[in-house]
């Protein structure tokens, strides 16, 4: 159920979900049926170590933020020259293309 923002209607706020043991989480019906989200689509993650992750779709960032669709071609944040990604983690390991990273990789029965 959607609670709406007293003083902002483009804020709402959906509930709660919990992280998986493969760091998955369900976003609500209703926030994906309210933002448009689609199977397929692409989200981008943001973090601020104060207030948490936010998502957003890629198109609609990327649309309104002039130069973040290079950083993505570039690898991305934990990808490139000057990035900080995840402690102990060498490039290789990383995904080149931001598209790979958001994509779970399903393993094969044997």
């Amino acid at each position: 159920m959607e609670h709406r923002h007293p003083n902002d209607p483009n804020r709402r706020f959906y509930g709660a979900v919990t992280v998986s043991e493969r760091g998955q989480v369900v976003i609500p019906a209703e926030a994906r049926r309210d933002l448009g989200i689609e199977v397929g689509d692409k989200l981008l993650v943001f973090g601020d170590l104060r207030f948490g992750v936010a998502l957003g779709k890629a198109d609609v960032v990327i649309a309104q933020s002039p130069g973040l669709e290079a950083l993505l071609a570039d690898g991305g944040p934990r990808g490139g020259s000057g990035a900080s990604g995840a402690a102990g983690a060498s490039d290789a390991s990383r995904p080149s293309d931001p598209s790979e990273a958001a994509t779970p990789k399903r393993r094969r029965e044997p």
